[in-house]
């Protein structure tokens, strides 16, 4: 206790203690307001650009196997590993919007989220999702719910969304080939402001292809 403190009238001490703790609650306040600015202010970002040199995925990946890897591939870092990693921190959802889906590692990475009990939702071109080399038939025997178009145009969007924080978008493909060969981009940020339209598209496009609305025949007016 503060000297003398206990010498004062016992209203005027209590009334300085509940001043005490509401100026400190202010000031927590205060903080937290801070805190949050500082965060809007500086919304984590990172850029990939590939081709992506050939690398081990294994760890990543989970895949059984020696400790350390014994296989000849190089082992660092790469812009493919890294999106592995982004790919692979979701805890709750998964929301993919993609052109073309073939790359092997990103199919392993999303159906081991799957797994992991991570609700994955994935939007699709329905020209390319049976192309050869394709996941898309891979991750539906797996219990991913898919949808696809049933346009003329094609659904040529590239983005990814993670716990519905985090968009993952570029011109990248998720193929082998623009993986390994192509000059692509990829720009992951966890900003509201970005993701917030990303998702809202999402879901617009995941209700627009519920197959509850596909009208794979005619009627017979149409046909007239």
């Amino acid at each position: 206790m503060w000297p003398g403190l206990e010498a004062l009238p016992w209203r005027w001490a209590g009334g300085a203690a509940l001043g005490l703790g509401l100026a400190l609650e202010a000031l927590a306040l205060l903080v937290r307001r801070w805190w949050r600015r500082r965060r809007r202010r500086a919304p984590r970002r990172e850029v990939l650009f590939f081709p992506s040199p050939v690398t081990c995925t294994a760890a990543l990946l989970g895949e059984p196997g020696p400790a350390p890897c014994l296989c000849p591939l190089p082992h660092g870092d790469s812009p493919l590993a890294r999106l592995l990693r982004r790919l692979l921190s979701a805890r709750r959802s998964l929301e993919l919007c993609l052109f073309a889906f073939s790359s092997p590692q990103l199919g392993r990475a999303v159906q081991l989220l799957h797994r992991r009990g991570v609700r994955v939702r994935l939007v699709t071109d329905s020209d390319y999702m049976v192309l050869t080399g394709s996941q898309i038939g891979r991750l539906r025997q797996a219990g991913i719910q898919v949808r696809h178009d049933q346009e003329s145009g094609y659904m040529h969007h590239k983005f990814a969304i993670v716990d519905k924080k985090v968009l993952i978008t570029g011109s990248l493909n998720w193929t082998t080939q623009a993986i390994q060969n192509n000059r692509e981009n990829v720009l992951i940020v966890e900003d509201a402001e970005y993701v917030e339209p990303f998702l809202a598209e999402f879901e617009r496009i995941w209700e627009e292809y519920n197959p509850a609305n596909y009208k794979f025949f005619p009627t017979e007016k149409e046909q007239k």
